[in-house]
């Protein structure tokens, strides 16, 4: 009866040592999914594509004339694809600068890209 224990606890122990390293390649940044994090680097090119998109789909739709400056801080979260909240700084026609707030979910290997919410940051 030992003898079997032990052969079990082996086994279990080297399914073990096989499925994490496996696990640890879905997900090879330690990234939280369902969870927000601050996006590391925020000049990530990106990024700020997403970024300039959702400056660009907000004007596209509203013809407001907005036009993307920088991209000053944001987060994201893993789901099956990315969703992003960025703040972004703006500039109007009049040279008049803003500060918004956009949310984009991202998928790219459907390209699917799709603006949220785009509104001033209080």
């Amino acid at each position: 009866m030992t003898t079997r224990s032990i052969l079990l606890a082996t086994i279990a122990v080297a399914i073990c040592i096989v499925a994490t390293p496996a696990t640890a390649m879905d997900n090879p940044n330690d990234e939280i999914v369902g969870g927000w994090e601050q996006i590391p680097n925020i000049n990530d090119p990106m990024v700020i594509e997403i970024a300039r998109w959702a400056v660009a789909e907000h004007a596209r739709r509203t013809n407001d004339g907005l036009q993307f400056k920088r991209l000053v801080s944001g987060t994201y979260q893993i789901v099956a694809g990315k969703n992003f909240k960025l703040r972004i700084d703006t500039v109007n026609g009049d040279g008049k600068e803003g500060m918004y707030i956009a949310e984009v979910f991202d998928q790219p290997w459907t390209h699917t890209r799709t603006l949220n919410s785009f509104g001033p940051a209080n």
